[in-house]
C-alpha cells in the first residue's frame, strides 16, 4: 500500500510519468537548448581552425564505406581555476550509420546524447546503446574502441564536454 501511495504521490504532479523520469528529460532538454545556444553565439568560425570539423578517419576496411562522424568545437575555455588545464565543449554529428574507430582523448571526457541512438564501447567493458538525455564518461587515456549510429536512416549527435591540459590541443588520439 505505501509503495503504491508514494508511486502515486510520484506520478500525479507530472502527468504521469515518475519524477526521475521527467527529471532527465528536463535535463536533456536544457542540455539540447545549451548546444543550439553556444552554436548561435559562438559558431566554428570563432574556434580555432585546427580544431573545426575535424573528421575521425577509419581505417579498418571492414567499416571503411560507411559513414564518418564531424566533430565541431563550440569552445575552449582555459581554467582559470585549475592551472594548466581547459574546458572544450563540441557537437559530434554521426550521419546515418556513421562509425567511430579506436581511439583515445588527451583528458575526461563527457558525452550526452542530444539526438538519435549510439552504441559505444570503452576497453574492459560492454558495448552500450545510449539515447538522447542519457551520457557516459571517458577517464583520461581510456582507449574507446568503438561508437557508432545504431539507426541507418536518422542522424544522431551528441555534445562532448573535454577537460584536458591548456593548449586547447588535439581532442582525438587515434590508437
Amino acid at each position: 500500500m505505501l509503495i503504491r501511495n508514494v508511486n502515486s504521490l510520484l506520478t500525479s504532479a507530472g502527468g504521469g510519468k515518475p519524477v526521475a523520469q521527467r527529471m532527465a528529460m528536463t535535463l536533456a532538454a536544457i542540455a539540447a537548448l545549451a548546444a543550439m545556444v553556444a552554436i548561435t553565439v559562438n559558431p566554428a568560425s570563432q574556434v580555432d581552425p585546427a580544431h573545426s570539423g575535424h573528421i575521425m578517419g577509419v581505417s579498418d576496411p571492414a567499416v571503411a564505406g560507411r559513414p564518418q562522424t564531424t566533430v565541431r568545437p563550440i569552445s575552449c575555455e582555459p581554467l582559470s581555476n585549475v592551472p594548466g588545464k581547459s574546458l572544450t565543449v563540441a557537437v559530434v554529428d554521426y550521419p546515418p550509420d556513421a562509425y567511430t574507430p579506436r581511439h583515445r582523448h588527451p583528458g575526461s571526457v563527457s558525452a550526452f546524447v542530444l539526438k538519435g541512438s549510439l552504441r559505444s564501447q570503452l576497453e574492459g567493458g560492454p558495448p552500450g546503446i545510449y539515447r538522447a538525455g542519457e551520457t557516459w564518461f571517458e577517464p583520461p587515456g581510456a582507449v574507446h574502441l568503438f561508437a557508432e549510429n545504431i539507426s541507418k536512416t536518422e542522424p544522431a549527435a551528441l555534445l562532448a564536454t573535454f577537460i584536458a591540459d591548456g593548449d586547447c590541443g588535439p581532442l582525438v588520439i587515434p590508437d
